[in-house]
């Protein structure tokens, strides 16, 4: 088969010594009626070999286990509008707390005490040139939490998609079901986070983070939210 990649990113990669390549599997759009299953049995199994190792973007995951929220249903308080203000604006990348209805989820999830301890926390620490504090004290499902944005899909402007339900277990499932090895990533041009992966899979995960590290799936309109990773030879 030939190796494809998304606009400016590569097919091959070295890690520890050894090429992989990697191949942008391009889906429909995804909505909450479709299944995961179904959708790797359609879009990968056609494609996939023993020894392979698939990635699997966590936004397709938690999609088909419907872990929506809609802005209708949070209830934006003073203290999610007071502390937004004070987080980094929306950029390229999407938009984070310094959008209310995200703030607002964080204290739902957290608690405005740790929000708070969060906030002061990140704030003193930009002083010194430190980012990324807030996220780290509020937890990962806070820093998860995707959508609430209209830069890239009109669909996203009124959701939040929240972090997948036991993404190791969803692993463990789809390779008993349909016998593929993969990862659930959370990644963006900024970093890469392993939420998921196969119980049988024994590779670490800072060899896994470099597979992905110039985040192959993009951010924009790919609409790739499996990439196939091949030893090379």
């Amino acid at each position: 088969m030939k190796f494809i990649a998304n606009q400016g990113k590569r097919v091959e990669i070295a890690v520890a010594g050894t090429t992989y390549l990697r191949h942008a599997i391009q889906t429909r759009f995804i909505t909450t009626r479709d299944n995961y299953i179904d959708l790797i049995r359609e879009y990968v199994l056609p494609l996939y070999e023993e020894g392979d190792l698939l990635s699997i973007s966590e936004k397709v995951i938690s999609i088909c286990q419907h872990r929506i929220k809609r802005r209708e249903d949070i209830r934006v308080s003073f203290w999610a509008r007071f502390l937004a203000r004070f987080a980094s604006p929306a950029s390229s990348r999407g938009v984070g707390v310094s959008e209310p209805v995200k703030m607002q989820y964080a204290i739902d999830q957290k608690g405005l005490a740790r929000i708070l301890a969060a906030g002061v926390a990140g704030g003193f620490c930009k002083l010194f040139g430190i980012k990324g504090v807030f996220y780290r004290i509020a937890g990962q499902e806070v820093s998860g939490l995707d959508g609430f944005y209209d830069g890239v899909w009109d669909e996203y402007k009124d959701i939040g998609i929240e972090i997948p339900k036991d993404p190791d277990a969803v692993c463990d499932e789809i390779k008993k079901k349909l016998g593929v090895l993969c990862m659930i990533v959370d990644a963006n041009d900024l970093g890469q986070e392993i939420l998921g992966k196969c119980s049988s899979l024994s590779w670490d995960e800072a060899l896994l983070k470099q597979l992905i590290r110039d985040n192959p799936a993009g951010q924009s309109r790919q609409r790739t939210p499996f990439i196939l990773i091949r030893r090379k030879g």
